[in-house]
């Protein structure tokens, strides 16, 4: 597994990789699904920014609460939703940028990684567990827009 600083690393660079990686998208590029049954690449980043909204406030209930178990969502019911399917994404790419500019504020303030919360699925996991969890999330996120990419027509 990667090093705490490494994960990090990967939630840190992640806004910007995603707006290089997007930056050159027609709206009709960003909402056609070339990659059924995944998501299209709007919806791939408006899940994201909210995804890693509910991450940063899980972080910081394990920050104040004793034990909090974290709620759940339906992140495939968001991505049905109007917002989710607007192919203007440069309101989810600002969230996520001051977002993780926040998050990685918080990230690097953390001594005891071994912070327990409960997760309605999984049972107890750690703070430790949720960097992992939503550094792999960046990547899984990048890899999926990748692969619509390769299945757009030339």
């Amino acid at each position: 597994m990667a090093t705490v600083q490494e994960r990090i690393a990967i939630i840190r660079d992640f806004p910007l990789r995603l707006e290089q990686m997007t930056a050159h998208f027609t709206s009709e590029q960003m909402t056609t699904q070339y990659n059924a049954p995944e998501w299209t690449i709007a919806q791939n980043i408006h899940h994201v920014a909210d995804s890693h909204m509910n991450a940063f406030i899980r972080f910081k209930l394990a920050l104040t609460e004793t034990s909090p178990t974290i709620k759940l969502y339906d992140q495939d019911g968001f991505a049905s939703l109007p917002d989710a399917n607007n192919p203007d994404i440069v309101h989810s790419l600002a969230i996520l940028h001051g977002l993780h500019a926040r998050w990685i504020l918080l990230l690097e303030s953390i001594t005891d990684w071994t912070l327990p919360l409960v997760h309605p699925e999984k049972g107890n996991i750690t703070v430790d567990d949720l960097l992992n969890t939503y550094s792999n999330h960046c990547n899984a996120h990048i890899k999926q827009i990748s692969e619509v990419v390769e299945k757009m027509p030339a």
